[in-house]
């Protein structure tokens, strides 16, 4: 079990956040059940400045609690979060729970989205974010299961300046959430073009993503050109960031939040700061979480989990 303290002395402690609630003004015929408009939750330092702007990407679940929390610790690392409601033009409001119902609920909610619904989402929320005075220039976009498959997707169609996915489900297959006409890796080659970085985070055991999928991300990734990491947790479950459930895994979560926050920092705004697990008060211990570089900075060439 890992000592270290709270967090590092030299690094300064989490920001105070605020949070609240928004509407989000989206151009789409198949809005008008809302009025033409998104609602999305924010969070933001409660220090007056301009801060790097983070769009997160829901479970299937929805804005859930748990989501919530995750925009709140963007937000003490410094940075403007933002989660649209994905789900609002056929569940608004949605937030289900992660059990037998909810996923059946969820899975349901998922099949309905398309790409053209979620390319709107995102622009809107990019347009949105140019319009404060208090969002930075460059930004991001951090998904997780269900959310990491549409950053993934909006990563190959609008320039983001830095993608985590985070177990991102459904890449290499077709006929789930946006894989429709073709898997979303095919679509790789787009995000070429922004020259933003990627970083893609998976567990070793997850049951919902293949090895495959992994392997085929790094090569496709890396033949495209690409600049990204994929790290595969080797004993690491699907939801191990997910501090309300089973499946959480404090030390895998740890290093999880280490790589992206160093990924915000270097490629949205160094004032990101590293912060420490609220759940635990403890910060990562590499050690402690084993992973595998299957491409990017630590190994560039194609790999296998092993």
């Amino acid at each position: 079990m890992s000592t270290a303290p709270p967090y590092p002395p030299q690094d300064p402690p989490p920001f105070p956040i605020v949070t609240g609630r928004v509407r989000i003004a989206v151009d789409d015929p198949d809005a008008t059940g809302t009025g033409g408009f998104m609602d999305a939750y924010t969070a933001r330092p409660a220090e007056p400045g301009v801060r790097p702007a983070v769009i997160v990407g829901f479970e299937m679940f929805g804005v859930t609690a748990y989501i919530r929390r995750v925009a709140d610790r963007l937000a003490a690392m410094g940075c403007l979060a933002v989660v649209p409601d994905f789900h609002h033009r056929t569940a608004p409001g949605f937030e289900g729970t992660a059990d037998d119902a909810g996923r059946a609920a969820g899975f349901a909610l998922l099949q309905r989205l398309t790409r053209d619904g979620v390319l709107r989402d995102v622009r809107a929320t990019v347009d949105h974010l140019r319009g404060l005075p208090d969002a930075g220039e460059r930004i991001g976009m951090v998904g997780f299961s269900l959310g990491g498959h549409l950053a993934f997707y909006a990563a190959t169609r609008i320039d983001l300046a830095a993608t985590a996915v985070v177990y991102p489900g459904w890449l290499d297959v077709t006929g789930t959430a946006l894989g429709t006409p073709q898997p979303l890796l095919d679509l790789v080659p787009g995000m070429a073009g922004h020259r933003g970085k990627l970083l893609y985070l998976m567990g070793g055991k997850d049951h919902v993503v293949t090895p495959e999928q992994n392997r085929l991300a790094g090569e496709r990734l890396t033949a495209a050109g690409v600049r990204h990491e994929v790290v595969v947790y080797r004993d690491g479950p699907h939801g191990f960031l997910a501090d309300e459930r089973d499946s959480y895994r404090p030390d895998l979560a740890a290093d999880a939040w280490r790589r992206i926050t160093d990924l915000l920092a270097a490629e949205l705004d160094p004032s990101v700061r590293r912060i420490p697990d609220p759940s635990t008060g403890r910060t990562a211990d590499p050690e402690a979480a084993p992973a595998e570089a299957l491409s990017g900075p630590e190994n560039p060439g194609k790999g296998a989990l092993t």
